[in-house]
């Protein structure tokens, strides 16, 4: 389970360089909105690599850690294209074993945190996908606000809950973006 969670620090860091990056590059091709949303993605991509950081509590060292990554600079289509792989690998490969690994040895933190990363990258791909969608049309994306919950970092388009589908958090826990 640790080097789990040293593996998802490091994928979750390198997804929020990435999305920065990428929302950059969406910003200078007209794509506001995209831009926007790989901007927020990143912020909570920030919060899942503290969340499995702080779950190795006490663990010191140096330590090698493997971790998936899309590398890349293309347009934002291309771009979005590897928000999905990425998501989508999280989803159907990494996360749920992960999951499973920290339910075997009872690591009760750790699973929380796989799951709150789980719940999430659900919807980050499911942004991406709809986001993609506009721009090969060669539009920007019809998005509303997008909300980011500072607990867990579901990603949400639309007002702000009054609690977080996924950890509960009260809505003044929810950043906008």
């Amino acid at each position: 389970t640790a080097s789990n969670l040293r593996n998802a620090h490091g994928g979750e860091s390198m997804a929020h360089m990435r999305y920065t990056i990428w929302g950059e590059r969406a910003g200078r091709e007209g794509f506001t909105n995209v831009s926007r949303l790989f901007l927020a993605i990143a912020f909570a991509e920030t919060i899942h690599a503290g969340n499995h950081f702080r779950e190795l509590k006490d663990q010191g060292g140096d330590e090698l850690c493997a971790s998936m990554a899309v590398f890349g600079l293309g347009n934002t289509s291309q771009n979005l294209q590897g928000g999905i792989n990425g998501e989508t690998f999280e989803i159907n490969e990494m996360y749920p074993a992960y999951l499973e690994t920290a339910k075997f040895q009872g690591e009760q933190g750790a699973q929380q945190s796989f799951h709150y990363a789980l719940s999430s990258e659900r919807e980050h791909a499911a942004m991406f996908k709809k986001a993609r969608q506009f721009v090969d049309a060669g539009k920007d994306a019809d998005l509303g606000p997008i909300q980011v919950c500072s607990v867990c970092g579901w990603t949400y388009e639309g007002g702000v809950p009054d609690v977080c589908p996924v950890c509960g958090a009260k809505k003044e826990k929810f950043v906008g973006m």
